[in-house]
């Protein structure tokens, strides 16, 4: 139950930066070379991004890696 209020929590941190640069979910999926499906389920905490995923989310928002960790 953790890991899935974990997941929604990081989701909501990239939707919300996502949303700050102005950006769709498919500008953010184009940025880091994915479908935009796979950003709506990170998003949306449907799965499970890898460090290197999100690695190249937070690079795309200009952000540190940290900052989708901070509450």
């Amino acid at each position: 139950m953790a890991e899935k209020k974990f997941l929604i929590t990081i989701g909501k941190k990239i939707k919300q930066y996502r949303q700050r640069n102005n950006m769709t979910q498919n500008d953010l999926a184009i940025e880091c070379n994915f479908e935009k499906a796979t950003m709506s389920r990170i998003e949306s905490g449907k799965s499970n991004p890898t460090v290197r995923t999100l690695v190249k989310i937070s690079n795309a928002l200009h952000i540190h890696l940290s900052e989708l960790f901070i509450e």
